[in-house]
């Protein structure tokens, strides 16, 4: 099954943990979900930023709230890698980390600017 929701960055806490080139940075994030997902969720990212405006990232996140209706709370692990005008972003729901009604829920997630695509089953 397909949801889509958008969400609102509501922090965002980055340090740097090693300065040469290309930099690597850490940030705390938490997010507010709406639309098939009513919620919140907080994440650690990881980060390479070269100084040629390349980028890429990869994150541990749980969502906690509903989705489709359903309440309880799911761990994605998320990324992307960007350079000029390509981007490829890949997620998925970590199995078996599901809470509640959404026990037993797997699938793939793609998040992009502000928006998360879930394709899921509920077991």
């Amino acid at each position: 099954m397909e949801a889509k929701s958008t969400f609102k960055i509501t922090r965002w806490d980055q340090t740097v943990y090693d300065e040469a080139e290309p930099q690597l940075g850490r940030a705390l994030v938490d997010k507010a979900y709406s639309g098939a997902m009513v919620g919140t969720s907080t994440a650690e990212l990881t980060m390479c930023q070269p100084s040629d405006g390349a980028a890429g990232y990869v994150g541990t996140e749980r969502f906690t709230g509903t989705l489709d209706g359903k309440a309880g709370t799911f761990v994605l692990q998320h990324g992307a890698v960007m350079s000029g005008d390509n981007a490829e972003f890949w997620g998925h729901i970590v199995p078996g980390s599901g809470t509640g009604e959404l026990t037993g829920i797997s699938g793939t997630a793609r998040l992009e600017h502000e928006l998360i695509t879930l394709d899921h089953d509920l077991g």
